[in-house]
């Protein structure tokens, strides 16, 4: 799970594999593949950034066994 901002501050966690899209206009708009829409205060890259640490945690505790 990666650790989000909401645009009206709340912090949340979302499951990365949920999310569909992600765009900037200018909000950060997140569309799940539920087609549900929230609005965050990071901004894309962050939220890759975020994703990309969170697969590699998950991958190195695969190959740690």
């Amino acid at each position: 799970m990666v650790e989000l901002t909401a645009i009206n501050g709340a912090r949340f966690f979302l499951n990365p594999d949920l999310i569909y899209r992600v765009e900037e206009t200018p909000d950060t708009v997140i569309t799940l593949t539920t087609e549900k829409v929230i609005l965050v205060q990071e901004s894309a890259e962050q939220i890759n950034h975020l994703i990309i640490a969170y697969r590699r945690k998950i991958f190195a505790q695969l190959f740690k066994h």
